[in-house]
């Protein structure tokens, strides 16, 4: 079954990319109208909307797909239900095609909690508690983005505006439908302060976090910004709002990154750090600019993640980053697409990440600099952060003598080497391709020496820095390591406190409804039986006194008689 759904796949991505091609260089947008239902006068067409924009995406979702397949088929292979999980694959892969080709918000919501539904069974897929806990934050913190979701449906019901191409069109609840998709694009994004699922997911088996980690269930709060882009610029509070959340978020991700010794975390917590980063992006208003970063970050990071399963596999299913290295002579295929897919995240030239992070960077800190000197200063740090945890990851996995027992093989399988090398040959010319069907009609921007040079210098510092936190042994105060280790207590909040305090109104109503009176006779009762237990208290009292005066009477009458 995983060799039908890669050819499927595979199959798929070369249609898709030749619709790409298509619709890129002869400007046409494909409008299909699929007429489900007829009875009447009434009739249910679902529409299908095929633009550059979301036949890219779909190449994009697709290629890294079928590599991912391909991966299972070594990883999963002594897995029983290697079946059940390829039909969960697929069905996740659906919904994300759902959200991608169809326009209308009815249909776009399908697609939006079937993204939500089959991420929480992937996460508990191992079936142990760790993986229920994880796989429940991530269902309840993306349940708040369908609530939102559905509510926006309602608020754009009464002039039936539901195609998101016709979201430029007045609406008399604007304000608060772009309040509510951007809360929605929040919470499957893991922007703060819902960022803690997204380590959490971590649970999933890695074929798994490699396709949701890359250009599914995280870029789906990108995407849908992306789409609602003009309605969400007539909110005025949108942008600087938006800037504010992206820059702490990226910033936070980075920094917990460099306190992180779980592989897996640190590259989940790299994705979370370049959403950010595109909704950093989203809030310069450039929303094509941010489009770009989604595209070049989903090749890289779904090679960074089945190179992180490989090393996991060989390690005997272990992910403590001080416990692997030396494999640059055992595993020569690995070891060149973790440098590569590094690379390619910290931005070096002519790689995927290269083409539009320098962009980001060079327009981000020529706008900021001159109006938010702080953002401007908190978006470079982040920026190096981002570097320095790279440079810091592929130390410990490829220089650092290893510490784990002998490794389990040092070959490299073949179904491992096909897609890891097709993903490496997409992270070095996947930018300049998308550089070239994106930017090719437009002229290039054109910046002063100074933010030219601004990029390769953050990236220098980024790497002295990765190399003194590997080399050097530098104990910082123990409540900045715990600060950054739970996300800036993000995590506990959300997994600890916020449970707590959202369950005390429903087990309140548990207990004067379902178990007992309704809120009015309740009071009346509990009062009732205050008033009562304290007048048979003072009735007691009374009567102990009583009692007491009685003794001292009679006690005194016999001593005057004697």
């Amino acid at each position: 079954m995983a060799y039908l759904s890669t050819k499927i796949l595979s199959s798929l991505t070369g249609m898709f990319f030749l619709v790409t091609l298509y619709t890129t260089f002869s400007m046409n947008n494909i409008m299909i109208e699929w007429e489900v239902v007829s009875i009447s006068s009434s009739s249910l067409s679902i529409p299908i909307l095929l633009d550059p924009t979301s036949t890219m995406f779909m190449t994009t979702v697709l290629l890294i797909a079928s590599s991912v397949m391909q991966f299972a088929k070594t990883y999963m292979a002594n897995d029983k239900f290697s079946d059940r999980f390829i039909i969960l694959v697929l069905m996740f892969v659906t919904s994300m095609m759902m959200l991608i080709l169809l326009p209308h918000t009815m249909f776009l919501l399908l697609g939006w909690d079937g993204l939500g539904i089959t991420s929480f069974v992937l996460v508990i897929y191992y079936n142990n508690p760790k993986s229920l806990g994880a796989g429940m934050i991530t269902a309840m913190t993306n349940r708040i983005g369908d609530v939102m979701l559905l509510i926006t449906i309602a608020l754009m019901l009464s002039e039936s505006n539901w195609l998101t191409m016709n979201q430029w069109m007045s609406n008399s609840h604007t304000q608060l439908s772009a309040v509510m998709v951007m809360v929605a694009a929040m919470t499957k994004s893991a922007q703060m302060p819902f960022s803690s699922w997204l380590p959490a997911a971590m649970a999933a088996p890695t074929p798994v976090s490699a396709l949701v980690h890359s250009s599914t269930l995280v870029t789906a709060g990108v995407y849908l910004l992306y789409r609602f882009f003009p309605m969400m610029e007539k909110w005025n509070q949108f942008k600087p709002a938006l800037l504010v959340i992206a820059t702490m978020t990226m910033l936070m991700a980075s920094a917990s990154a460099m306190a992180e010794c779980d592989m897996k975390k640190i590259i989940a917590l790299s994705t979370l750090s370049q959403v950010a980063m595109m909704m950093f992006t989203l809030s310069l208003g450039a929303p094509e600019i941010a489009f770009f970063h989604l595209i070049t970050h989903a090749l890289f990071k779904a090679l960074l993640f089945i190179c992180a399963g490989n090393m996991i596999d060989i390690h005997h299913h272990s992910q403590d980053l001080r416990l692997m290295g030396n494999l640059i002579n055992q595993l020569p295929i690995t070891t060149t697409s973790i440098l590569i897919a590094n690379m390619a995240l910290c931005g070096a030239p002519f790689l995927a990440g290269f083409y539009s992070k320098d962009l980001i960077i060079e327009s981000s800190t020529m706008l900021m600099m001159k109006s938010n000197m702080i953002i401007s200063t908190l978006f470079v740090i982040a920026t190096i952060l981002t570097t320095a945890y790279s440079a810091r990851m592929s130390m410990h996995m490829l220089l650092a003598p290893t510490q784990s027992p002998t490794s389990q093989y040092s070959n490299e399988n073949e179904n491992h080497a096909m897609s890891v090398m097709t993903l490496s040959l997409m992270a070095i010319v996947g930018g300049a391709m998308t550089n070239w069907l994106l930017i090719t009609p437009v002229a290039e921007p054109n910046f002063s020496s100074v933010y030219k040079y601004l990029a390769p210098l953050m990236m220098a510092t980024g790497l002295l820095t990765g190399l003194m936190a590997y080399k050097i042994s530098y104990s910082p105060p123990k409540l900045l390591v715990q600060m950054n280790c739970y996300m800036w207590f993000t995590s506990p909040i959300s997994t600890h406190l916020a449970p707590k305090a959202m369950m005390q109104l429903p087990l309140l109503e548990l207990k004067e409804t379902d178990q007992g009176w309704s809120f009015i006779p309740y009071m009346v009762y509990s009062q009732s039986r205050y008033i009562s237990s304290y007048l048979m208290s003072s009735q007691h009292s009374l009567t102990t006194s009583n009692m007491s005066c009685i003794f001292l009477i009679l006690l005194w009458l016999s001593m005057s008689v004697v």
